[in-house]
Protein backbone atom coordinates (compact mmCIF):
# COMPACT_ATOMS: atom_id res chain seq x y z
CA UNK A 1 0.00 0.00 0.00
CA UNK A 2 2.87 2.65 0.77
CA UNK A 3 3.10 5.64 2.37
CA UNK A 4 0.46 8.10 2.44
CA UNK A 5 0.58 9.95 -0.78
CA UNK A 6 1.06 13.98 -0.98
CA UNK A 7 -2.08 15.98 -1.92
CA UNK A 8 -2.19 15.97 -6.22
CA UNK A 9 -2.76 19.38 -7.63
CA UNK A 10 -6.67 19.72 -8.92
CA UNK A 11 -6.53 23.11 -10.40
CA UNK A 12 -6.69 22.55 -14.15
CA UNK A 13 -6.48 19.23 -14.03
CA UNK A 14 -8.91 16.15 -15.70
CA UNK A 15 -10.40 14.36 -12.76
CA UNK A 16 -12.75 11.57 -13.98
CA UNK A 17 -14.76 10.56 -10.76
CA UNK A 18 -16.10 7.03 -10.81
CA UNK A 19 -19.08 5.94 -8.95
CA UNK A 20 -21.91 8.71 -8.73
CA UNK A 21 -23.14 7.81 -5.22
CA UNK A 22 -22.59 9.76 -2.02
CA UNK A 23 -18.81 9.99 -1.43
CA UNK A 24 -18.30 10.05 -5.89
CA UNK A 25 -20.69 13.29 -5.65
CA UNK A 26 -18.85 14.43 -2.66
CA UNK A 27 -15.22 13.69 -4.73
CA UNK A 28 -16.83 15.55 -7.81
CA UNK A 29 -18.02 18.88 -5.46
CA UNK A 30 -14.34 18.91 -3.94
CA UNK A 31 -12.50 18.34 -7.38
CA UNK A 32 -14.40 21.29 -9.20
CA UNK A 33 -14.05 23.77 -6.31
CA UNK A 34 -10.29 23.22 -6.13
CA UNK A 35 -10.19 24.29 -9.80
CA UNK A 36 -10.70 20.82 -11.60
CA UNK A 37 -12.63 19.59 -15.00
CA UNK A 38 -14.34 16.96 -13.74
CA UNK A 39 -16.21 13.95 -15.32
CA UNK A 40 -18.75 11.92 -13.57
CA UNK A 41 -18.62 8.22 -14.35
CA UNK A 42 -21.27 6.16 -13.89
CA UNK A 43 -22.76 2.44 -15.05
CA UNK A 44 -26.40 3.62 -14.55
CA UNK A 45 -27.87 5.30 -17.55
CA UNK A 46 -30.50 6.50 -16.11
CA UNK A 47 -28.89 8.23 -13.45
CA UNK A 48 -30.15 11.89 -12.55
CA UNK A 49 -27.21 14.30 -11.07
CA UNK A 50 -27.71 16.69 -8.90
CA UNK A 51 -28.31 20.02 -10.89
CA UNK A 52 -25.63 21.78 -8.72
CA UNK A 53 -22.91 19.61 -10.12
CA UNK A 54 -23.96 19.91 -13.50
CA UNK A 55 -24.25 23.98 -13.30
CA UNK A 56 -20.68 24.21 -11.76
CA UNK A 57 -19.36 22.05 -14.88
CA UNK A 58 -19.43 18.70 -13.97
CA UNK A 59 -19.47 16.52 -17.46
CA UNK A 60 -21.63 13.33 -17.13
CA UNK A 61 -20.23 9.88 -18.71
CA UNK A 62 -23.20 7.68 -17.70
CA UNK A 63 -24.00 4.13 -19.09
CA UNK A 64 -20.96 1.44 -20.31
CA UNK A 65 -17.63 2.68 -19.45
CA UNK A 66 -15.52 4.17 -22.79
CA UNK A 67 -11.90 2.84 -21.06
CA UNK A 68 -9.98 5.96 -23.00
CA UNK A 69 -12.16 8.37 -20.45
CA UNK A 70 -10.20 6.71 -17.67
CA UNK A 71 -6.67 6.67 -19.89
CA UNK A 72 -6.48 10.37 -21.01
CA UNK A 73 -7.69 11.67 -17.67
CA UNK A 74 -4.63 13.43 -15.42
CA UNK A 75 -6.26 11.79 -11.91
CA UNK A 76 -9.02 9.32 -11.40
CA UNK A 77 -10.91 9.12 -8.03
CA UNK A 78 -13.23 6.33 -7.52
CA UNK A 79 -16.20 5.48 -4.90
CA UNK A 80 -15.46 2.93 -2.57
CA UNK A 81 -18.11 0.39 -4.02
CA UNK A 82 -16.09 -0.10 -6.93
CA UNK A 83 -13.79 -2.27 -6.74
CA UNK A 84 -10.06 -1.67 -6.97
CA UNK A 85 -10.05 -4.51 -10.04
CA UNK A 86 -12.53 -2.98 -12.25
CA UNK A 87 -11.39 -2.49 -15.77
CA UNK A 88 -11.85 1.11 -15.63
CA UNK A 89 -9.05 1.68 -13.41
CA UNK A 90 -7.03 -1.34 -14.43
CA UNK A 91 -6.92 0.65 -17.57
CA UNK A 92 -6.11 4.22 -16.17
CA UNK A 93 -3.09 2.54 -14.11
CA UNK A 94 -1.79 1.28 -16.91
CA UNK A 95 -1.72 4.01 -18.61
CA UNK A 96 0.39 6.08 -15.66
CA UNK A 97 -2.86 7.79 -14.22
CA UNK A 98 -3.07 8.05 -10.24
CA UNK A 99 -5.88 6.52 -8.62
CA UNK A 100 -7.35 7.60 -5.26
CA UNK A 101 -9.98 7.10 -3.44
CA UNK A 102 -12.76 9.69 -2.60
CA UNK A 103 -11.40 9.29 1.77
CA UNK A 104 -7.64 9.26 0.95
CA UNK A 105 -8.02 12.15 -2.04
CA UNK A 106 -10.02 14.16 1.39
CA UNK A 107 -7.59 13.34 3.69
CA UNK A 108 -4.54 14.70 1.70
CA UNK A 109 -5.75 17.99 0.77
CA UNK A 110 -7.54 18.15 4.76
CA UNK A 111 -3.88 18.12 5.69
CA UNK A 112 -2.41 19.95 3.19
CA UNK A 113 -4.73 22.99 3.19
CA UNK A 114 -6.48 23.00 7.03
CA UNK A 115 -3.65 20.81 8.84
CA UNK A 116 -6.67 19.01 10.75
CA UNK A 117 -6.13 15.35 12.68
CA UNK A 118 -7.52 12.61 11.57
CA UNK A 119 -8.34 9.81 14.26
CA UNK A 120 -9.61 6.51 12.14
CA UNK A 121 -12.01 3.11 13.31
CA UNK A 122 -12.20 -0.02 11.14
CA UNK A 123 -13.33 -3.95 12.05
CA UNK A 124 -15.66 -6.15 10.71
CA UNK A 125 -18.26 -4.75 13.65
CA UNK A 126 -18.34 -1.73 16.11
CA UNK A 127 -16.21 0.58 13.87
CA UNK A 128 -19.82 2.69 13.80
CA UNK A 129 -20.52 3.10 17.28
CA UNK A 130 -16.69 3.68 18.19
CA UNK A 131 -16.81 6.28 15.73
CA UNK A 132 -19.88 7.70 17.23
CA UNK A 133 -18.51 7.73 20.75
CA UNK A 134 -15.14 8.83 20.16
CA UNK A 135 -16.23 12.12 18.42
CA UNK A 136 -18.84 12.47 21.50
CA UNK A 137 -15.60 12.08 24.26
CA UNK A 138 -13.67 14.52 21.94
CA UNK A 139 -16.24 17.02 21.79
CA UNK A 140 -16.59 16.51 26.26
CA UNK A 141 -12.88 17.60 26.14
CA UNK A 142 -13.47 20.76 24.50
CA UNK A 143 -12.75 19.85 20.76
CA UNK A 144 -14.70 20.81 17.41
CA UNK A 145 -14.95 17.02 15.78
CA UNK A 146 -16.14 15.99 12.05
CA UNK A 147 -17.82 12.76 12.36
CA UNK A 148 -18.27 10.52 9.28
CA UNK A 149 -15.86 8.49 6.43
CA UNK A 150 -18.12 5.35 5.79
CA UNK A 151 -20.53 6.53 8.46
CA UNK A 152 -22.88 8.83 6.85
CA UNK A 153 -20.72 11.97 5.62
CA UNK A 154 -17.75 11.52 2.99
CA UNK A 155 -14.60 13.40 4.13
CA UNK A 156 -14.58 15.30 1.63
CA UNK A 157 -17.94 17.37 2.69
CA UNK A 158 -15.72 18.79 5.10
CA UNK A 159 -13.57 20.49 3.00
CA UNK A 160 -16.30 21.81 1.23
CA UNK A 161 -18.56 23.17 4.29
CA UNK A 162 -16.79 26.22 5.14
CA UNK A 163 -16.91 27.02 1.71
CA UNK A 164 -20.64 26.53 1.23
CA UNK A 165 -21.92 27.27 4.97
CA UNK A 166 -19.32 29.59 6.37
CA UNK A 167 -18.66 29.76 10.38
CA UNK A 168 -20.70 26.19 10.85
CA UNK A 169 -17.85 23.90 10.26
CA UNK A 170 -14.86 25.02 12.28
CA UNK A 171 -13.74 22.02 12.99
CA UNK A 172 -10.33 20.77 14.42
CA UNK A 173 -10.61 17.42 14.12
CA UNK A 174 -12.05 14.42 12.07
CA UNK A 175 -13.16 11.28 13.28
CA UNK A 176 -13.71 8.69 10.11
CA UNK A 177 -15.06 5.24 9.99
CA UNK A 178 -12.85 3.54 7.51
CA UNK A 179 -13.95 0.51 5.59
CA UNK A 180 -11.58 -2.68 3.98
CA UNK A 181 -13.03 -1.05 0.38
CA UNK A 182 -11.50 2.44 1.63
CA UNK A 183 -8.71 0.73 2.50
CA UNK A 184 -7.77 -0.59 -1.61
CA UNK A 185 -6.78 2.80 -2.21
CA UNK A 186 -6.21 4.98 1.31
CA UNK A 187 -4.22 8.08 -0.32
CA UNK A 188 -3.04 10.58 1.57
CA UNK A 189 -4.72 8.88 4.96
CA UNK A 190 -2.46 9.13 7.91
CA UNK A 191 -4.24 9.18 11.65
CA UNK A 192 -2.83 10.22 14.37
CA UNK A 193 -4.89 7.51 16.08
CA UNK A 194 -6.43 4.36 14.66
CA UNK A 195 -7.68 1.37 15.20
CA UNK A 196 -9.32 -2.07 14.27
CA UNK A 197 -11.49 -3.87 16.24
CA UNK A 198 -11.92 -7.19 15.14
CA UNK A 199 -12.12 -9.30 12.23
CA UNK A 200 -14.62 -11.94 11.19
CA UNK A 201 -15.59 -13.05 7.90
CA UNK A 202 -17.20 -10.60 5.39
CA UNK A 203 -16.96 -8.86 2.01
CA UNK A 204 -15.49 -12.17 0.95
CA UNK A 205 -17.19 -11.49 -2.44
CA UNK A 206 -15.21 -8.63 -2.95
CA UNK A 207 -12.42 -9.27 -1.31
CA UNK A 208 -11.74 -13.22 -2.02
CA UNK A 209 -10.17 -14.96 1.37
CA UNK A 210 -9.69 -13.79 4.45
CA UNK A 211 -6.23 -13.04 4.14
CA UNK A 212 -6.49 -10.13 1.33
CA UNK A 213 -9.24 -8.99 3.76
CA UNK A 214 -6.95 -8.60 6.85
CA UNK A 215 -4.80 -7.30 5.22
CA UNK A 216 -6.72 -4.48 4.23
CA UNK A 217 -7.45 -3.57 7.65
CA UNK A 218 -4.03 -3.49 8.53
CA UNK A 219 -3.09 -1.00 6.06
CA UNK A 220 -4.64 1.36 9.03
CA UNK A 221 -2.23 0.58 11.51
CA UNK A 222 0.61 0.71 8.97
CA UNK A 223 -0.92 4.84 8.02
CA UNK A 224 -0.62 6.38 11.23
CA UNK A 225 1.77 8.73 12.27
CA UNK A 226 5.25 7.98 14.09
CA UNK A 227 3.67 10.47 16.80
CA UNK A 228 0.76 8.72 17.25
CA UNK A 229 -0.89 5.46 18.15
CA UNK A 230 -2.04 2.24 16.70
CA UNK A 231 -4.41 0.27 18.34
CA UNK A 232 -5.41 -3.50 18.23
CA UNK A 233 -6.77 -6.01 20.46
CA UNK A 234 -4.98 -8.96 21.21
CA UNK A 235 -5.10 -11.79 18.76
CA UNK A 236 -6.53 -15.20 20.90
CA UNK A 237 -7.23 -17.32 18.26
CA UNK A 238 -9.43 -16.92 14.94
CA UNK A 239 -9.01 -14.88 12.49
CA UNK A 240 -7.36 -11.78 14.40
CA UNK A 241 -4.05 -13.35 14.36
CA UNK A 242 -3.90 -12.16 10.59
CA UNK A 243 -3.53 -8.84 11.60
CA UNK A 244 -0.66 -9.86 13.82
CA UNK A 245 2.16 -10.07 11.03
CA UNK A 246 5.08 -7.65 11.07
CA UNK A 247 3.44 -5.45 14.01
CA UNK A 248 7.38 -4.60 14.13
CA UNK A 249 7.19 -2.59 11.10
CA UNK A 250 4.53 -0.22 12.24
CA UNK A 251 6.23 3.53 12.48
CA UNK A 252 3.57 4.11 14.93
CA UNK A 253 3.20 2.49 18.74
CA UNK A 254 1.23 -0.19 19.18
CA UNK A 255 -1.14 -0.55 21.88
CA UNK A 256 -3.59 -3.06 22.61
CA UNK A 257 -6.93 -2.50 23.66
CA UNK A 258 -7.47 -5.11 26.04
CA UNK A 259 -3.64 -5.39 27.34
CA UNK A 260 -1.52 -3.15 28.78
CA UNK A 261 0.30 -1.04 27.38
CA UNK A 262 -3.23 0.04 26.32
CA UNK A 263 -6.35 -0.17 27.98
CA UNK A 264 -8.52 -2.56 30.38
CA UNK A 265 -11.44 -2.75 31.78
CA UNK A 266 -12.46 -4.78 35.31
CA UNK A 267 -16.40 -3.89 34.84
CA UNK A 268 -16.23 -0.37 36.64
CA UNK A 269 -13.07 0.93 35.56
CA UNK A 270 -10.87 1.87 32.77
CA UNK A 271 -7.54 1.42 33.09
CA UNK A 272 -5.23 3.37 30.49
CA UNK A 273 -1.34 2.65 30.18
CA UNK A 274 0.88 3.62 27.85
CA UNK A 275 -1.18 6.92 26.51
CA UNK A 276 -0.59 10.62 26.58
CA UNK A 277 -3.13 10.50 29.86
CA UNK A 278 -2.30 7.57 31.76
CA UNK A 279 -4.87 6.65 34.57
CA UNK A 280 -8.31 5.38 35.76
CA UNK A 281 -11.70 6.45 34.35
CA UNK A 282 -15.08 5.57 36.09
CA UNK A 283 -17.49 4.65 33.66
CA UNK A 284 -20.13 4.05 36.09
CA UNK A 285 -23.38 5.37 34.57
CA UNK A 286 -22.41 4.13 31.17
CA UNK A 287 -26.04 2.57 29.50
CA UNK A 288 -25.03 0.89 26.21
CA UNK A 289 -25.82 -3.09 26.84
CA UNK A 290 -23.78 -5.91 26.44
CA UNK A 291 -20.20 -6.33 26.51
CA UNK A 292 -19.16 -5.82 23.31
CA UNK A 293 -20.44 -1.97 23.96
CA UNK A 294 -18.01 -1.99 27.03
CA UNK A 295 -15.15 -2.82 24.13
CA UNK A 296 -16.23 -0.08 22.23
CA UNK A 297 -16.39 2.84 24.88
CA UNK A 298 -12.20 1.06 25.63
CA UNK A 299 -11.68 1.64 22.06
CA UNK A 300 -13.25 5.21 22.11
CA UNK A 301 -11.71 6.21 25.13
CA UNK A 302 -7.84 4.90 23.82
CA UNK A 303 -8.42 7.14 20.45
CA UNK A 304 -9.95 10.27 22.21
CA UNK A 305 -6.95 10.09 24.53
CA UNK A 306 -4.21 9.51 22.27
CA UNK A 307 -5.95 13.06 20.31
CA UNK A 308 -5.45 14.75 23.00
CA UNK A 309 -8.29 14.28 25.33
CA UNK A 310 -7.95 14.32 29.12
CA UNK A 311 -9.19 11.87 31.05
CA UNK A 312 -10.72 14.34 33.51
CA UNK A 313 -12.76 16.00 30.94
CA UNK A 314 -14.19 12.61 29.60
CA UNK A 315 -18.11 11.21 31.11
CA UNK A 316 -18.92 7.86 29.73
CA UNK A 317 -22.42 7.98 31.81
CA UNK A 318 -23.59 10.97 28.81
CA UNK A 319 -22.67 8.34 25.57
CA UNK A 320 -25.27 8.07 23.38
CA UNK A 321 -25.03 4.94 21.03
CA UNK A 322 -26.40 5.11 17.02
CA UNK A 323 -29.29 3.39 15.86
CA UNK A 324 -30.13 0.35 14.97
CA UNK A 325 -27.55 -1.00 17.15
CA UNK A 326 -29.56 -2.92 19.41
CA UNK A 327 -31.79 -0.20 19.86
CA UNK A 328 -34.71 -0.29 22.06
CA UNK A 329 -37.69 0.33 20.27
CA UNK A 330 -41.29 -0.06 22.71
CA UNK A 331 -42.57 -2.27 24.73
CA UNK A 332 -45.75 -4.21 24.09
CA UNK A 333 -47.48 -6.12 26.10
CA UNK A 334 -44.62 -6.67 27.97
CA UNK A 335 -42.75 -7.46 25.19
CA UNK A 336 -39.38 -5.90 24.46
CA UNK A 337 -38.54 -5.05 21.21
CA UNK A 338 -35.22 -4.32 20.54
CA UNK A 339 -33.77 -3.10 17.04
CA UNK A 340 -30.14 -4.44 15.70
CA UNK A 341 -30.66 -4.03 12.02
CA UNK A 342 -27.07 -3.36 11.42
CA UNK A 343 -26.39 -7.03 12.31
CA UNK A 344 -25.71 -7.97 8.92
CA UNK A 345 -23.02 -10.86 9.82
CA UNK A 346 -22.93 -13.87 11.66
CA UNK A 347 -20.81 -12.50 14.44
CA UNK A 348 -22.89 -9.24 14.55
CA UNK A 349 -25.92 -11.38 15.47
CA UNK A 350 -24.00 -13.12 18.08
CA UNK A 351 -22.84 -10.31 19.92
CA UNK A 352 -26.41 -9.00 20.30
CA UNK A 353 -28.17 -12.10 20.74
CA UNK A 354 -25.58 -12.27 23.92
CA UNK A 355 -26.55 -8.65 25.15
CA UNK A 356 -30.14 -9.18 25.43
CA UNK A 357 -31.52 -11.18 27.90
CA UNK A 358 -33.61 -14.51 27.14
CA UNK A 359 -35.92 -15.72 26.43
CA UNK A 360 -35.62 -14.09 22.90
CA UNK A 361 -37.19 -14.45 19.33
CA UNK A 362 -34.86 -13.93 17.19
CA UNK A 363 -35.80 -12.04 13.50
CA UNK A 364 -33.29 -13.74 11.06
CA UNK A 365 -32.72 -13.34 7.25
CA UNK A 366 -32.35 -10.92 4.42
CA UNK A 367 -29.38 -11.25 1.71
CA UNK A 368 -26.21 -13.70 2.76
CA UNK A 369 -22.74 -13.22 2.11
CA UNK A 370 -20.46 -14.99 1.03
CA UNK A 371 -18.55 -17.18 4.13
CA UNK A 372 -21.41 -16.65 6.15
CA UNK A 373 -22.38 -19.91 8.67
CA UNK A 374 -25.57 -19.33 10.13
CA UNK A 375 -24.69 -22.98 12.04
CA UNK A 376 -22.79 -21.09 14.47
CA UNK A 377 -25.87 -19.34 15.84
CA UNK A 378 -27.18 -22.95 17.18
CA UNK A 379 -25.68 -23.19 20.69
CA UNK A 380 -27.11 -19.52 21.73
CA UNK A 381 -30.12 -20.36 20.15
CA UNK A 382 -30.53 -23.56 21.35
CA UNK A 383 -30.55 -21.85 25.17
CA UNK A 384 -31.90 -19.04 24.86
CA UNK A 385 -34.64 -18.37 21.97
CA UNK A 386 -38.37 -18.96 22.42
CA UNK A 387 -38.95 -18.73 18.93
CA UNK A 388 -36.85 -18.01 15.42
CA UNK A 389 -38.62 -16.68 12.32
CA UNK A 390 -36.62 -16.20 9.08
CA UNK A 391 -37.12 -14.00 6.92
CA UNK A 392 -36.27 -12.74 3.48
CA UNK A 393 -34.24 -13.90 0.22
CA UNK A 394 -32.00 -16.53 2.70
CA UNK A 395 -34.64 -17.91 5.08
CA UNK A 396 -34.91 -21.04 3.88
CA UNK A 397 -30.98 -21.54 4.19
CA UNK A 398 -30.52 -19.90 7.34
CA UNK A 399 -33.94 -22.32 8.30
CA UNK A 400 -32.21 -25.45 7.45
CA UNK A 401 -28.92 -24.38 9.08
CA UNK A 402 -30.85 -24.28 12.20
CA UNK A 403 -33.19 -27.86 12.09
CA UNK A 404 -34.53 -29.40 15.29
CA UNK A 405 -34.30 -25.55 16.80
CA UNK A 406 -38.07 -23.60 16.79
CA UNK A 407 -37.54 -21.89 13.48
CA UNK A 408 -40.36 -20.51 11.42
CA UNK A 409 -40.12 -18.92 7.88
CA UNK A 410 -42.12 -16.10 6.37
CA UNK A 411 -41.64 -14.48 3.13
CA UNK A 412 -40.99 -10.65 4.57
CA UNK A 413 -40.66 -8.24 7.34
CA UNK A 414 -44.30 -7.30 8.02
CA UNK A 415 -44.66 -11.76 8.16
CA UNK A 416 -41.87 -11.98 10.87
CA UNK A 417 -43.06 -9.24 13.16
CA UNK A 418 -46.46 -10.57 12.95
CA UNK A 419 -45.34 -14.03 13.68
CA UNK A 420 -42.67 -12.59 16.62
CA UNK A 421 -45.78 -11.09 18.25
CA UNK A 422 -47.60 -14.07 18.64
CA UNK A 423 -44.83 -16.28 19.35
CA UNK A 424 -43.35 -13.96 22.11
CA UNK A 425 -44.36 -13.96 25.79
CA UNK A 426 -44.46 -11.10 28.47
CA UNK A 427 -40.63 -10.72 29.50
CA UNK A 428 -39.55 -12.25 26.20
CA UNK A 429 -37.72 -9.94 24.07
CA UNK A 430 -37.87 -9.87 20.10
CA UNK A 431 -34.54 -8.74 18.62
CA UNK A 432 -34.43 -7.60 15.20
CA UNK A 433 -30.74 -9.22 14.30
CA UNK A 434 -30.70 -10.15 11.08
CA UNK A 435 -27.09 -11.70 10.57
CA UNK A 436 -27.31 -10.79 6.43
CA UNK A 437 -27.53 -7.54 4.14
CA UNK A 438 -30.48 -5.93 3.79
CA UNK A 439 -29.98 -5.52 -0.27
CA UNK A 440 -32.70 -8.26 -1.50
CA UNK A 441 -35.77 -5.72 0.44
CA UNK A 442 -34.43 -2.51 1.44
CA UNK A 443 -31.65 0.26 0.09
CA UNK A 444 -30.00 -0.23 3.39
CA UNK A 445 -29.79 -1.52 7.07
CA UNK A 446 -31.00 1.60 7.94
CA UNK A 447 -34.41 1.87 6.38
CA UNK A 448 -34.96 -2.33 7.27
CA UNK A 449 -34.29 -1.22 10.97
CA UNK A 450 -36.72 1.50 10.32
CA UNK A 451 -39.92 -0.48 8.47
CA UNK A 452 -39.06 -2.57 11.86
CA UNK A 453 -39.96 -0.16 13.93
CA UNK A 454 -42.22 1.20 12.25
CA UNK A 455 -43.71 -2.17 12.22
CA UNK A 456 -43.95 -2.53 15.75
CA UNK A 457 -44.58 1.35 16.77
CA UNK A 458 -47.91 0.63 14.85
CA UNK A 459 -48.59 -2.65 16.43
CA UNK A 460 -48.11 -0.62 19.84
CA UNK A 461 -50.51 2.04 19.26
CA UNK A 462 -53.20 -0.87 18.40
CA UNK A 463 -52.71 -2.51 21.70
CA UNK A 464 -52.99 0.69 23.06
CA UNK A 465 -56.22 1.58 21.30
CA UNK A 466 -57.60 -1.76 22.08
CA UNK A 467 -56.43 -1.50 26.18
CA UNK A 468 -58.52 1.97 25.79
CA UNK A 469 -61.62 0.99 24.58
CA UNK A 470 -61.48 -2.08 27.09
CA UNK A 471 -61.33 0.39 30.24
CA UNK A 472 -64.44 2.39 28.75
CA UNK A 473 -67.90 1.86 30.74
Amino acid sequence: MGAPLPAPELAGRHVVVLGMGRSGLAAARLALARGARVTGADRRADLVLPEDLLSAGLTPALGPHELDLFRQADLVVTSPGVPGSAPPLAAAREAGVPVWGELGLAAALLEAERGIPVVAVTGTNGKSTVTALTAQLLAQAGFRPFEGGNLGRPLSELLLAEATAPGNESRDIAVVEVSSYQLELPGGLAPVAAAIMNLTPDHLARHGDMATYAAAKRTLLDRVRPEGLAWLPTARGGHGALLERDLEALQAPLRRLDAHPGVTDDGATLHLAGTPDDGPLDTAGYSLPGAHNRANLAAAVALAVSAGARRADLDPAALRGLPHRLEPVATVAGVHWVNDSKATNVDAALVALEAVPAPVVALLGGEGKDGDDYSRLRPLLASSARGIVCFGAHRDIIAAALTGLPVHVVPGMTGAVGLAARLARPGDTVLLAPACASFDAFDNFEARGRAFAQLVRARARRTARARHQDLLP
